[in-house]
């Protein structure tokens, strides 16, 4: 291949970067002669989507309030930090404190950090921001008043999302639940060891604060008809969540003392279930399935436990355990089974680890063949199970390895439908109710679902549908067309929205009064015509493609950023002689210095982060800083472009993949 085909390759790139990571010798004497004829493209500062932000499906701005807390994007006058990373972070999510603990990240798994050394502690910088907030007593505040009145049914993460998005556009919000107590499967499916019911309340209240108004202990379908909702509301929101366990599908599994998991968690957080029995076997390998472990764990059992008091027995809602009687508790023998392997279950890796630290036996690649029932009680005795092999995404049974597993209890934890009672007209055959991409319910104006019932998944899901749902309900109250929604569904930042914060909006272009000015001349720096300086219609050659493009680890220059160790959150968590009746947070937040510090990691993917690199390298002092004064976030330099000979340098060592050589021709 020729110098100049090498160079055109080396150019064809999303970086226009020569040299790999690593190299420091020169390839040949021609390379080190500097020439800046050899391309007619100049700098044009483009902003993308970070993977952290496209991998979280809240859509929440990570890179943004990362780097407030970091300290490059100044908050207003008036406002510290922290409350203004809070502001950023809630426009897409309302429970930074819930989520922070909770969440299993993928933001995290989809962090460009991991290309140097690790993740950026995503979760660890949320839950400081929300436990602050809560600290702080931050409120949210409504939007003016519209007039219309939305009815949401179920007030878990995905129905309290909505709600708040809906609030905040003035609409009018009435939530139905048929518990005592909001909060949904955070609420009773989540241990408060994990998730400590004050931030939890402390966040729920907020939104409920902003307005809206509650109908609990009402059973939409039984205690009042949906057809009266619809009749009553402008719209109406079905977030009802999957709170049936689907049952275990073997002979046997319709045993009394096999109970689901969902029934399992929602007994023990409601405090009526204390106890367990001596010999546990859990089904499933999700992180409801380690939750009922770890759970069981801490309960143990009572010996000579009265027939009334057998756990299955509080979980179906016939008993509840007297704490009195719980004061001789033992640790229960817990044992996990997955048909996966261990190493691909669907539970947070970090859970899992707690949990066998905590005593319970995992082992994956186990399929549940039958309940074996006991002929004279009734009920389980034990779970016949067979390994399997996989190969290719399928297994299959290996002979001769089932093997019997005995059990007082067995729990089943392999999923979730609803419970449509009084709605069957809605259900899709799947216990669950289908919607189109808006969450709009096929030929039922004004009705719409969102959470759980459309598909059961993680909590930072429903809670990014909650936000989608309600721009979907406020276009149809507002009459307007649903609007096509971006490749990259996220909450991004609007540079023209911080112009406005600082009172930098660019002026308004008249095309006729202005039309000897080219587009390249409406910017805000670096343009001249005749000598004169001109612009302040235009943001100086911006791009935003955030809706479009995810900025990849191949754009940025990872060669800036030096391996700096991870500032991970201590835990407090037990042992397996230490678990029995251990209920405290395991988890221990970051301090400001911390805080701070791990957001410093963050690489501002996409974005620049201020670093002044291509002012500093660029030969021919082309880049300069924007004046302070017409200076924020997003708007750090600009290029001459009457200096700029082309040579792709500022593009080479831009850390954030932030500047592209794109710009026509010079």
């Amino acid at each position: 291949m020729s110098e100049p085909a090498k160079k055109t390759e080396a150019r064809s790139g999303h970086t226009f970067r020569r040299f790999k990571d690593g190299e420091h010798e020169w390839r040949s004497a021609q390379e080190k002669i500097f020439s800046g004829d050899e391309t007619d493209k100049c700098p044009v500062y483009v902003h993308k989507t970070p993977p952290c932000q496209a991998s979280c499906p809240s859509g929440e701005d990570i890179r943004g309030w990362l780097n407030i807390v970091r300290g490059v994007e100044k908050p207003p006058k008036g406002t510290n930090m922290q409350e203004y990373a809070f502001r950023r972070s809630t426009e897409a999510n309302p429970f930074p404190s819930m989520m922070g603990r909770v969440c299993p990240a993928p933001c995290q798994t989809g962090c460009n950090r991991n290309k140097v050394e690790d993740t950026v502690g995503i979760n660890a910088v949320e839950q400081y921001i929300g436990d602050y907030a809560l600290a702080q007593n931050y409120a949210f505040e409504a939007g003016a008043e519209t007039g219309k009145r939305v009815a949401i049914v179920g007030g878990g993460p995905a129905g309290l999302s909505a709600a708040y998005q809906l609030r905040r556009k003035g609409h009018g919000v009435t939530l139905f639940d048929d518990h005592a107590e909001l909060g949904g499967m955070a609420k009773y499916g989540v241990p408060g060891y994990r998730l400590p019911r004050t931030h939890l309340d402390g966040e729920i209240n907020r939104i409920i604060a902003m307005g809206v108004e509650l109908r609990l202990n009402t059973r939409i379908g039984v205690d009042v008809e949906l057809k009266d909702l619809e009749a009553d509301f402008d719209a109406v929101l079905l977030a009802l969540g999957c709170k049936a366990g689907l049952p275990l599908p073997v002979p046997g599994a319709d045993a009394p003392n096999c109970i689901s998991g969902v029934a399992f968690l929602e007994a023990f957080n409601q405090g009526r279930l204390k106890s367990v029995a001596g010999r546990v076997v859990v089904v499933g390998g999700g992180d409801t399935s380690v939750d009922v472990v770890s759970v069981a764990r801490r309960l143990g059992y009572v010996e000579d436990m009265q027939e009334t008091e057998r756990p299955e027995m509080v979980v179906l809602g016939h008993a509840a355990h007297d704490v009195s009687t719980m004061a001789a508790r033992s640790g229960a023998d817990v044992m996990l089974i997955s048909m996966q392997p261990i190493e691909e279950m669907n539970a947070a890796k970090h859970e899992i680890e707690d949990a066998q630290r905590e005593g319970v036996k995992i082992q994956g690649s186990l399929l549940a063949k039958k309940v074996i029932v006991d002929e004279t009680s009734g009920r389980a005795k034990a779970l016949r199970v067979i390994e399997v092999e996989w190969a290719k995404g399928k297994f299959v049974e290996k002979p001769g390895t089932e093997m019997d597993l005995e059990a007082d209890l067995v729990v089943v934890a392999i999923g979730q439908a609803g419970d449509l009672r009084g709605m069957e007209d809605l259900n899709n055959g799947k216990g669950l109710i289908t919607a189109d991409k808006f969450y709009q319910l096929p030929n039922r104006k004004g009705l719409f679902a969102c959470g759980d019932i459309i598909r059961p998944h993680l909590l930072t899901t429903v809670i990014g549908q909650g936000s989608i749902v309600a721009d979907s309900i406020d276009r149809y109250l507002g009459n307007k067309e649903m609007a096509r929604r971006p490749k990259v569904d996220v909450h991004h930042f609007n540079l023209l929205d911080k112009l406005r914060e600082v009172n930098l909006e660019p002026k308004a272009f008249k095309p006729v009064e202005e039309s000897s000015l080219r587009e390249i001349d409406r910017g805000l720096r670096g343009t001249s015509l005749g000598g004169k300086a001109v612009g302040g219609f235009a943001v100086h050659n911006y791009e935003d493609r955030g809706a479009a493009e995810v900025c990849k680890s191949e754009e940025l220059f990872l060669g800036h950023f030096p391996y700096q160790e991870r500032i991970k959150r201590s835990e407090i968590g037990p042992s397996a002689e230490e678990v029995l009746g251990h209920f405290a947070e395991r988890m221990v937040g970051l301090d400001d210095k911390q805080a701070v510090d791990e957001a410093k990691r963050c690489m501002s993917c996409g974005m620049c982060f201020e670093c002044d690199n291509c002012v500093i390298y660029c030969p021919q002092t082309a880049v300069k800083r924007t004046p302070k004064s017409e200076a924020t976030m997003g708007r750090y330099v600009y290029t001459d472009y009457d200096l700029c000979i082309g040579c792709h340098i500022c593009a080479d060592v831009c850390p954030t993949g932030y500047i592209k050589m794109g710009m026509g021709d010079h």
